[in-house]
């Protein structure tokens, strides 16, 4: 007996290792409950994943996740946790949805992760999570290789260690470090050659992006708080014409936003990449007070994109930039003309654009050429004559075609439709949202949403939250639409 129980330890240790050597097939470390808290207090800096294995947006990020593990290896770590497995250190962060990213230093819950999901986005972001808030230039050498970046970059230059600005900045640094690279130094003379000649704050745009068309260094002006380098930053980081690209375009989106697609490669072909960019600049500049910024992207990296919102084939542009223009309305527009090399394309596009003479791009269906039956089908260029109707009531579904619960409803949806077809005053619709553009304030994030749009309040559309059944929905029309509901049987 004594001999079977001396053998316990053994193949413990045994089984522990072949564990150990799954684990480390792949360079995302697996922690749980057990080692989760001694595991995440060795490092530093640690990006965890919190994660179900049924999830499917936890399936797509795996493969981007362990990609940037092994580049990031030596860096920064990443980990995974199986919340079906480890729940008590699950619930003790609080994850209630999958998946989950934190940030974890010294194996304290840091901050949430609220960067790209691409590998090539989560290893740029969690670079600039490693090491100090703010880097130390001690030479000229050392400022050089810091502004020598593929990104902008925010260097101060102060009196000495003690000084009161200094501690403003490496402040200012630890707030935002996740979104800009800052770096400091003491040694003001490394600032001579850019004009400093007192305590300043200097940003540097990226220099495969110095253009003549604007300043590549810009002095910080305000006195140095959070708030006021944030604002000034925020406003100045991207520049003129930055290079758009599937990490910071969510930066982007708020803004009425001039994009030129071309096949633009900043590592191989930086010269021929900037050749367009500067004849979108050159126009550009002629017309940069009226409220319109400008990007230009490759082309390759949205094709999904602009076939899906624009219509465009992989063929469409040829060799020359393909251009839209995204509001912050979301209205869409497309230059249809070839871009010339001279740019007076692009100039009469925007002379149009700014005229109002462009035709807005709606993705939209076919309108259909038969439509009476109880519930009518409405498409992005019906919509307007359809659900705006200013003297109908208008319960619009927006669906999918492939959703289980969209179909789920049909039949009951065609019930109330015919239970309500008698009444001329209400409409009710339906409309496929992968297939056409959703408007302005209608917002569908998932299948089915159902709005009522009611007649004289049509730029208050009211998000319906209630039951699915007949009975719900009836119920519910009787409450919020503008007349007396006719049509309805009595037993319900």
């Amino acid at each position: 007996m004594a001999s079977v129980r001396s053998l316990i330890p053994s193949v413990t240790l045994l089984f522990l290792v072949f564990c150990g050597a799954v684990v480390a097939r792949g360079d995302v470390l697996q922690l749980g409950d057990a080692d989760f808290d001694y595991l995440a207090a060795e490092h530093e800096t640690m990006l965890v994943k919190f994660y179900a294995p049924w999830c499917g947006h936890c399936k797509k990020l795996a493969p981007d996740f362990e990609a940037a593990a092994t580049r990031l290896k030596g860096t920064v770590p990443l980990a995974k946790v199986d919340c079906t497995v480890s729940t008590e250190i699950c619930g003790r962060f609080g994850v209630t949805g999958y998946p989950t990213l934190k940030i974890f230093r010294n194996g304290q819950d840091s901050s949430p992760y609220d960067g790209p999901r691409s590998a090539d986005g989560i290893v740029s972001y969690m670079k600039k999570q490693a090491g100090p808030d703010s880097v130390t230039l001690n030479s000229e050498a050392d400022l050089e290789f810091f502004i020598q970046h593929f990104d902008a970059s925010v260097v101060g230059f102060f009196s000495g260690p003690d000084s009161t600005q200094l501690a403003e900045f490496l402040k200012s640094a630890s707030a935002m470090r996740e979104h800009f690279r800052f770096a400091h130094t003491t040694h003001m003379a490394l600032g001579f050659k850019h004009g400093v000649d007192t305590e300043s704050i200097l940003l540097f745009r990226p220099p495969r992006l110095n253009s003549r068309f604007e300043d590549s260094v810009l002095p910080f002006t305000d006195t140095i708080t959070t708030n006021a380098l944030r604002r000034f930053l925020r406003d100045n980081i991207f520049g003129m014409c930055p290079h758009l690209t599937i990490e910071n375009r969510d930066k982007l989106k708020g803004r009425d936003l001039l994009t030129a697609y071309y096949d633009l490669d900043y590592l191989r072909n930086p010269k021929g990449s900037n050749y367009w960019r500067n004849r979108v600049m050159k126009v550009g500049s002629e017309f940069a007070s009226q409220g319109l910024s400008f990007a230009v992207a490759n082309r390759k990296d949205f094709m999904d994109e602009l076939e899906e919102e624009f219509g465009l084939g992989a063929k469409d542009g040829g060799d020359v930039p393909f251009i839209t223009i995204r509001t912050r309305q979301g209205f869409k527009y497309t230059m249809r003309e070839e871009f010339t090399r001279d740019g007076k394309s692009l100039e009469r596009f925007l002379q149009d654009y700014f005229a109002g003479r462009l035709k807005r791009y709606i993705k939209s269906e076919p309108i259909p050429e038969k439509n009476k039956g109880p519930v009518k089908v409405v498409v992005a260029e019906s919509f307007e004559e359809i659900v705006n109707d200013p003297e109908k009531d208008v319960l619009i579904e927006f669906y999918a075609p492939w959703c289980g619960h969209c179909k789920s409803l049909e039949p009951k949806y065609k019930e109330l439709a015919e239970q309500l077809y008698s009444d001329s005053n209400i409409v009710i619709a339906k409309m496929d949202a992968t297939a056409n553009d959703v408007p302005q304030g209608f917002d569908v994030q998932g299948f089915p949403t159902i709005f009522f749009s009611r007649a004289g309040k049509k730029d208050q559309p009211l998000r319906y939250e209630g039951a699915r059944e007949v009975k719900d929905f009836l119920k519910f029309l009787k409450r919020e639409a503008s007349h007396v509901v006719s049509g309805v049987r009595e037993e319900l």
